[in-house]
């Protein structure tokens, strides 16, 4: 009789350690599942300023953008795509995280580079001659060096605190000039050099913060080599009409040079 009570008893035990086991078995694999929503924040970088099809409100988000791309790709079970040209990490902070929550399983975003004065700074190298853009510049850069770290962290908090399960993919931005390129007009190469300088801040500042956050960096500078303006195969507008859609990616910018950046890493 006590035999078969220590059985009957192992026996308990094991179909209740089985039943545990595929009790949380069960309990990540839905929570996996679960996570699966796509919400793409930043900038207008991430909104596809430049690229056309908008949806008509002011963050101008383009149907060729490449969170719009990487969605039509994937599928995935929900999409929110509150981007939104001019965007700052403070603007990403009061309007954009809304859309993220438990079952958000991808977040990509763009975002720094309006805290650094980047429109400021193409408008002074543009129509204020080569000493006044270096001097916009290094102010950018001083900027970037100093403040925008700690923007950045309490953006990257903000991401984790709404969205627990998702995977973070943080895009930078491209260099803006081919140096030695075919460009006859414009500003002076010494002008360009200081934007192509100031983007890798940008961005070694922008990948530090993301892996210190455990996130991916998606460094897009290789996907526009060769695509730079002054290349003669550009993926970046100059100067062009409307005004708000100069410095920024294409259409073709947009899908192949962010978009494969963002597939090799989500």
């Amino acid at each position: 009789m006590k035999l078969r009570r220590r059985a009957f008893a192992a026996t308990a035990v094991t179909a209740l350690l089985g039943l545990s086991s595929l009790t949380g078995a069960t309990a990540v694999a839905a929570e996996d599942t679960a996570a699966t929503g796509y919400v793409a924040l930043g900038d207008s970088y991430s909104s596809g300023v430049g690229a056309g099809d908008y949806d008509g409100s002011d963050c101008k988000r383009s149907a060729n953008a490449y969170p719009q791309l990487w969605r039509t790709a994937n599928s995935p079970s929900s999409f929110d795509f509150p981007a939104c040209s001019g965007a700052r990490t403070d603007d990403v902070l009061a309007n954009q995280l809304g859309a993220l929550n438990s079952s958000t399983g991808l977040v990509s975003i763009s975002i720094g580079g309006n805290d650094a004065g980047f429109g400021d700074t193409m408008t002074a190298c543009v129509t204020q001659g080569e000493s006044a853009c270096l001097e916009r510049v290094q102010q950018a850069r001083t900027y970037i060096a100093q403040t925008l770290p700690g923007k950045l962290d309490t953006v990257y908090d903000a991401i984790r605190a709404k969205a627990p399960s998702a995977k973070v993919v943080v895009l930078g931005y491209p260099h803006m000039y081919k140096l030695d390129g075919n460009c006859s007009v414009g500003i002076s190469e010494k002008s360009r050099a200081a934007i192509n300088a100031a983007s890798d801040d940008l961005n070694e500042i922008t990948a530090k913060r993301a892996a210190d956050h455990g996130y991916s960096f998606g460094d897009v500078r290789p996907a526009f080599s060769g695509h730079e303006i002054c290349s003669g195969d550009e993926w970046l507008h100059s100067v062009t009409l409307p005004v708000d859609e100069s410095y920024h990616p294409t259409a073709a910018g947009q899908s192949g040079g962010y978009l494969p950046v963002l597939e090799g890493l989500a």
